[in-house]
């Protein structure tokens, strides 16, 4: 029994499966299995990866598209390691991830949920990701609790986060109904029950894509319906902020795509005081200025706005 499955989700990435799957395979360490999962692409990503299936290597090729949480599900049902590695078709691991992820589990041996510190890759460049959570003790691997520690930027990453199988017992599988935010669905269900084993060296590269599912979605109805934690963040500070910034950034886009009900909806719903005074700028613009900022910026990520992860 291998000590890490490591899922790889792949529709239409044959432009970059091939060295997402060389990233794995020069780790450091080789105590595992890979599982790719093929969601029906229709690019020749499956003509790549026939070519690499071995005893390590398993490959399951959908007939029909079930999304990314639907086929990394399918990879975490076939997965026989301890630990669930996960890895977008399209990401790179330096070859010490791993390793480094095998430190986390020995040092904090009682913990279910590790990651690492990721690298952004934009149209331009390649960024550090910055987080709400204060480095300049300068320790290297850090206990953190998932809420208090992604009001800037979410520290669990589908690439760079690897869970002990037994959270998936707790938690539940990804969601496979929700077509853009189901790893938020899943991230906010694993930080209600666990803490984060968190190292501050960047090993994950999530590279940009100028075409994305995320880019094409334009309802809000097709997102992570947040309503189905209020219990939880009424009685979780912490929670309830963090549901609330998702919330705001629902909110910015029901207004630029018309969702005039769906703005009301989650407006009744958002505590104000848990945005910062850039955010409640944003939100009290007329929808024409807001449309007209989000166009001549290029985005409202150019303008600073902490847009959630889905």
């Amino acid at each position: 029994m291998p000590k890490f499955s490591v899922i790889i989700s792949v529709y239409n990435k044959a432009s970059h499966i091939r060295e997402t799957i060389e990233s794995v395979l020069d780790q450091t360490i080789n105590d595992y299995e890979i599982i790719i999962v093929n969601d029906a692409s229709t690019d020749h990503s499956d003509t790549i990866i026939t070519s690499y299936i071995s005893n390590t290597i398993k490959y399951i090729h959908l007939p029909e598209n079930l999304g990314a949480g639907g086929a990394r599900n399918k990879g975490i049902e076939q997965a026989t390691g301890t630990y669930i590695a996960l890895l977008d078709g399209d990401d790179l691991w330096k070859p010490n991830y791993l390793e480094e992820i095998s430190l986390l589990i020995k040092k904090f041996p009682k913990h279910r949920v590790f990651a690492t510190k990721l690298l952004r890759e934009s149209k331009n460049n390649i960024d550090v990701c910055q987080y709400s959570v204060d480095f300049l003790n300068k320790e290297k691997h850090l206990d953190l609790n998932f809420f208090e520690s992604s009001y800037k930027k979410c520290i669990l990453h589908s690439s760079s986060t690897t869970l002990h199988k037994d959270v998936f017992s707790k938690v539940g599988l990804y969601d496979a109904s929700i077509k853009s935010g189901q790893d938020t669905d899943l991230w906010i269900r694993v930080g209600l029950h666990y803490k984060v084993a968190f190292s501050t060296e960047a090993l994950v590269t999530y590279r940009y894509a100028a075409h994305s599912l995320y880019k094409s979605i334009n309802s809000i109805k097709d997102r992570l319906d947040l309503n189905k934690f209020l219990k939880e963040e009424k009685s979780n500070p912490a929670v309830k902020k963090y549901i609330d910034l998702n919330r705001y950034s629902l909110i910015l886009r029901a207004r630029l795509w018309g969702e005039k009900h769906l703005t009301k909806k989650h407006l009744e719903l958002l505590d104000k005081n848990n945005l910062n005074r850039r955010q409640k700028w944003l939100l009290s613009l007329p929808t024409s200025m807001l449309k007209m900022a989000f166009k001549t910026q290029g985005g409202l990520e150019k303008l600073g706005v902490r847009l959630s992860s889905f």
